[in-house]
């Protein structure tokens, strides 16, 4: 009897609570009418056609054998890792804890995980720590898209080797570096990121701004096909396809950079000039300086191999990784696969992309008794363009320009004063 009276009491507090809810529902009803929940299935379906959701691709399956991914792998590889990056499951926030199972794509539970919200700032493998413009919005694609190697692992490198003050003479303790592969924030932040090979006394492209409101990857991209939003570009440009990208050029982009003598082509082309022209350099100082010949394919592991037959391709049966590697000829290695790692390079930073190519070659040059021509060649734009020019970067170390120089030297200061009458530090 009794068991029934507290069923029946139990009854009446729900009805009761039921009641409850029924009133402060009708209260919030009148207050403010409730909004639809969003259409998910718009997005998912989104998702589904993108690189993020291909179950059966190599980025996924590549520890099929080992049935896990390893701690240095999983934060980027698959949801768990990511949402154990984040600290979604209780674990410290910024480390990958343990390996994780394979059987995984970066789902929805990954980058809207609760704790993405923090990723503010991302740390790149060269230790900077950048703090992102639009908050986590991008923060959430740039723990991944930054690359694993940086100008700081490449001569950590070559001290280790002991080869720091003899960059000409090839070391067995000297191995290939691979930046990885789309690279875009480490590009886009450019010397602030340190993802190219940057040489000493040299000056470099900051973070590529673009324009206002498009200057990360949300920006530009869409977060969940990935695709590139064309039609924003072509509120500017003269563009109807993602292919058309490839042939934009800035109207401060008046130099000829890889010497052709064709300033008409598109910067992407320019890029690829520099290229040919850098992996030609890496060839004869191969052969000239340290006496081993070298191949390079940019689409096959571990892409630089002994070119048996000395013909500079990558034939069949030539599957010997090249092992005679010097300091100089690491350095000028990694940044032709830095470049040809990140294929968008040419819009999230083609300054510092050709600086970095160009530099690459100017140093090779420098051991051949018969270098690549760079007669024709540019390594930035002229006079207000030369974004590495003293006039513009001698406040770097401070991070701002002082009112009293703004007007004349950055980009805002002339603006604020046409405005005001006046200038800040900006």
């Amino acid at each position: 009897m009794r068991k029934f009276q507290l069923l029946a009491l139990l009854g009446v507090l729900l009805v009761a609570a039921g009641f409850g809810l029924m009133a402060q529902s009708r209260a919030l009803a009148q207050d403010a009418p409730m909004e639809e929940p969003p259409y998910l299935a718009e997005y998912y379906n989104a998702w589904m056609g993108s690189a993020h959701a291909a179950a059966d691709t190599e980025p996924f399956r590549h520890w099929d054998d080992e049935g896990e991914i390893p701690v240095e792998c999983a934060r980027c590889h698959s949801t768990p890792g990511y949402r154990d990056y984040v600290g979604q499951d209780g674990s410290e926030f910024g480390v990958v804890d343990a390996p994780v199972p394979t059987g995984t794509v970066i789902t929805c539970d990954a980058c809207h995980a609760p704790n993405a919200v923090a990723l503010t700032s991302v740390t790149f493998p060269s230790g900077a720590v950048i703090e992102m413009p639009d908050g986590s919005r991008s923060g959430r694609c740039m723990v991944c898209h930054q690359g694993r190697a940086s100008t700081d692992t490449v001569n950590a490198a070559i001290d280790n080797a002991g080869v720091a003050e003899d960059l000409n003479t090839p070391s067995p303790d000297l191995g290939f570096i691979n930046v990885h592969y789309y690279a875009a924030a480490a590009s886009l932040f450019g010397s602030e990121a340190r993802g190219g090979y940057q040489y000493d006394g040299k000056i470099y492209q900051l973070p590529n701004e673009h324009v206002p409101g498009l200057a990360t990857c949300a920006d530009c991209h869409n977060p969940h096909t990935l695709e590139i939003k064309v039609d924003v570009c072509a509120e500017c440009h003269d563009v109807e396809e993602q292919e058309d990208l490839r042939y934009i050029r800035m109207q401060g982009s008046s130099a000829d950079y890889d010497g052709d003598d064709d300033i008409d082509e598109g910067i992407a082309e320019e890029i690829e000039g520099l290229q040919e022209m850098l992996l030609e350099a890496i060839q004869l100082y191969a052969e000239e300086v340290v006496g081993t010949p070298i191949a390079y394919n940019a689409a096959a592991y571990p892409y630089f191999f002994i070119d048996a037959d000395g013909n500079g391709e990558v034939d069949e049966g030539e599957t010997d990784r090249y092992n005679a590697f010097t300091g100089n000829l690491l350095k000028a290695a990694y940044n032709l696969q830095f470049t040809y790692k990140d294929p968008g390079g040419f819009a999230h930073n083609p300054t510092y992309h050709i600086e970095l190519l160009y530099d690459s070659i100017e140093s090779l040059n420098q051991e051949l008794s018969d270098p690549v021509d760079l007669t024709y060649a540019h390594r930035t734009d002229p006079g207000h363009f030369d974004v590495t020019a003293e006039a513009f970067r001698h406040w770097d170390e401070e991070g701002e320009v002082p009112g009293t120089c703004a007007r004349c030297h950055s980009s805002e200061g002339l603006p604020i004063f046409l405005e005001n009458g006046t200038t800040i530090n900006v």
